[in-house]
């Protein structure tokens, strides 16, 4: 395997399965963290974790040490330990903490919506633009695309079964405020969302320009609102 499939399957792997004590993927714990506004008061572990992000945005995740880290960090290599036991646990809350301003990012933007159909629209433009201009999650995919499915798929489909069960929750909320059909499959028409954005984020597009929100939208509004009258 070459080292970027190494650095690319690893990081990946880290937002599937957990590595500490306690329920759900790291996507899970990140979602939870947006939706119950978790604050980190450690001074030092915030540090820690801005000059990690920098660091890794700049040499890489396989490229960096936790001296490097530290160093950047203007904290003594003792002090990251503490804070971080290991390498792969202080990388896995660097990645946590960036789904977790994806999710506080996401919670903002449709607040913005009146109506679901825009609510919508506007998760589906926010998701694509924060993960893909994300320098740390959408570097990793933009380095290896070709991983990016076979990476979801050698995981069983827990990673997309993160995300289904995050929009199936959102559509039932929607559900019970009487904004869509009672009887809409929420967990079959959050599973189809969820696959059609996943595609645009693994197979570049020659029809679709993701960097245009405007055709992004109006895909969305074409295809993907469409779903919330799809009953049985």
């Amino acid at each position: 395997m070459r080292t970027q499939e190494v650095v690319v399957d690893s990081a990946l792997s880290m937002l599937m399965s957990p590595s500490e004590p306690g329920p759900g993927s790291l996507l899970d714990r990140a979602y939870l963290d947006a939706v119950e506004r978790v604050d980190d008061a450690d001074e030092a572990r915030s540090r820690i974790l801005d000059a990690a992000y920098e660091q890794f945005c700049r040499m890489g995740i396989r490229r960096s040490t936790m001296e490097d880290v530290a160093r950047r960090a203007r904290v003594s290599r003792i002090t990251v330990y503490r804070r971080f036991a290991t390498k792969d646990l202080l990388v896995e809350q660097v990645v946590r903490r960036e789904f977790r301003r994806y999710f506080d990012r996401f919670l903002i933007d449709i607040e913005q919506a009146r109506t679901a159909a825009d609510r919508v629209v506007l998760g589906f433009v926010s998701s694509l633009r924060a993960i893909r201009s994300n320098p740390l999650i959408g570097g990793l995919i933009a380095a290896e695309p070709d991983l990016l499915v076979p990476s979801m798929i050698n995981d069983g489909g827990q990673t997309l079964a993160t995300v289904r069960r995050f929009v199936a929750g959102q559509l039932r909320r929607e559900q019970r405020a009487g904004h869509v059909p009672a009887g809409l499959d929420t967990d079959l028409v959050a599973e189809m969302m969820v696959r059609v954005s996943a595609s645009f984020l693994a197979i570049p597009s020659q029809v679709v320009d993701l960097d245009d929100d405007a055709q992004l939208a109006a895909v969305a509004r074409r295809f993907l609102v469409p779903m919330l009258h799809a009953e049985d």
